[in-house]
């Protein structure tokens, strides 16, 4: 009897794992604690709040980002995404390379919390 405790407490944890958005298991695990750029990013905000207390960045490629009709558009998993202009962060990009911070809303469709273009550098 014993014995099948490991592996049911492993199969119980397999399964709902299964049910935890990808979203929340993408979380800052630190590596870049003593980066100089981590203040900087953790300050970060748009009009719809600090950007990364609510989703993770990426780093967006120069060919995956562009303007059409005076609006940012981001592509994300093959799909254009127009950036609301609240979402825009203003401030110089320290960093250089444009950033986006996606997340799923509830009925699963792909916003932007934030989004800063490259520097062009």
């Amino acid at each position: 009897m014993h014995r099948l405790i490991g592996p049911a407490v492993a199969g119980i944890a397999l399964c709902t794992s299964a049910f935890v958005p990808a979203q929340l298991l993408a979380r800052d695990d630190g590596r870049f604690a003593d980066s100089p750029l981590k203040p900087w990013f953790d300050r970060l905000a748009s009009g719809k709040g600090l950007c990364c207390s609510f989703a993770d960045g990426v780093t967006v490629e120069d060919v995956d980002w562009d303007t059409q009709d005076g609006r940012y558009r981001v592509r994300l998993d093959g799909h254009w995404v127009v950036v609301p202009d609240a979402a825009l962060v203003t401030e110089p990009n320290r960093y250089g390379r444009a950033v986006v911070w996606p997340y799923q809303d509830a009925t699963g469709a792909t916003q932007i919390r934030c989004f800063i273009p490259g520097a062009g550098i």
